[in-house]
């Protein structure tokens, strides 16, 4: 049977109190909201805290608004909260293409999307979302508070920039008009983790119009955003192949060019589910699908 070992436990009301409990009980202290991620590894004794701070209480971090050009969502919205939510799903539609295959209901009614993010497990799909959409994470301390690109946030498998002492308290995305978004994901299941998964969001410049000196012709890619999950790529983001599509006209030759490069710098490893060419393919194939699902959204937008 698996059991946890022995663990004190606390709850905290608000982040300050969060943080004083964090600071008492030191390093060897572990915060948990919805609890999907970290339990079963305690079950399982690869997470051995002495110490549990329950932040679920926290009412002050489960919003989500669109201010100041930013769309801000608090660590403690669960998954399904934020596929519920239509202000995100105006803006980015990637969230609700990606949390439709996030796990089941029961997950994502309890687990949480600061939680997904610093479990930090290489294939999380909320993990490519984030930094597709280049988004800032908001790290809060006794100190005060520091923002960190969504793209240096994960230093490695399971590790993140979030200190001992410290809470992530929100993420923000900033909103550009003209842009679309999409995530593609192939799992062995309904609700798996990914074999593979890619996120893409565009912004798009009109293209010109039509005449005698300019004939018109497809938009042109003004930014360009590409998650990947599972496959190795580093910060969950395909660079290589954002860079190529800035300023490329978004038709399909310029896809099918972007999933070629980002198959290539991605790094897969063979497992269970499936061979290193096959992932790559995957990584390719997908990305290749988000883009064009994105770039027509940005189109309607």
């Amino acid at each position: 049977m698996q059991v946890p070992s022995h663990v004190e436990y606390e709850r905290a009301a608000t982040v300050g109190q969060a943080l004083e409990l964090l600071a008492r009980f030191g390093p060897e202290a572990r915060v948990v909201a919805g609890g999907h991620s970290l339990i079963p590894m305690m079950k399982l004794r690869l997470a051995q805290p002495e110490t549990l701070v329950d932040i679920a209480g926290i009412a002050d971090l489960s919003h989500i608004t669109a201010e100041a050009g930013e769309l801000v969502i608090g660590a403690l919205v669960t998954h399904a909260g934020l596929l519920d939510s239509a202000v995100a799903g105006e803006h980015f539609p990637i969230f609700h293409d990606a949390e439709r295959v996030i796990a089941d209901p029961i997950v994502r009614n309890w687990g949480t999307v600061g939680g997904s993010l610093c479990q930090a497990d290489p294939s999380e799909d909320l993990s490519a979302v984030f930094s597709a959409l280049g988004a800032t994470a908001v790290i809060q301390g006794r100190g005060g508070a520091r923002r960190v690109p969504a793209r240096e946030f994960h230093v490695g498998p399971y590790e993140t920039v979030v200190a001992p002492g410290e809470l992530l308290t929100e993420l923000r995305v900033p909103i550009r008009p003209g842009s679309g978004s999409a995530y593609e994901k192939v799992a062995r299941r309904v609700g798996d983790w990914s074999v593979a998964a890619a996120g893409a969001v565009v912004r798009l410049d009109p293209p010109a119009p039509a005449g005698r000196a300019s004939p018109g012709g497809p938009a042109v890619i003004a930014e360009a955003g590409i998650g990947l999950t599972a496959v190795g790529a580093e910060h969950f983001v395909a660079a290589e192949a954002e860079e190529f599509l800035r300023g490329r006209a978004a038709d399909e030759a310029t896809f099918a060019r972007a999933g070629q490069i980002a198959a290539g710098h991605c790094r897969p490893a063979a497992d269970q589910r499936g061979p290193v060419d096959f992932k790559r393919h995957l990584a390719g194939e997908l990305t290749v699908r988000a883009l064009r699902r994105a770039a027509a959204r940005a189109r309607a937008a």
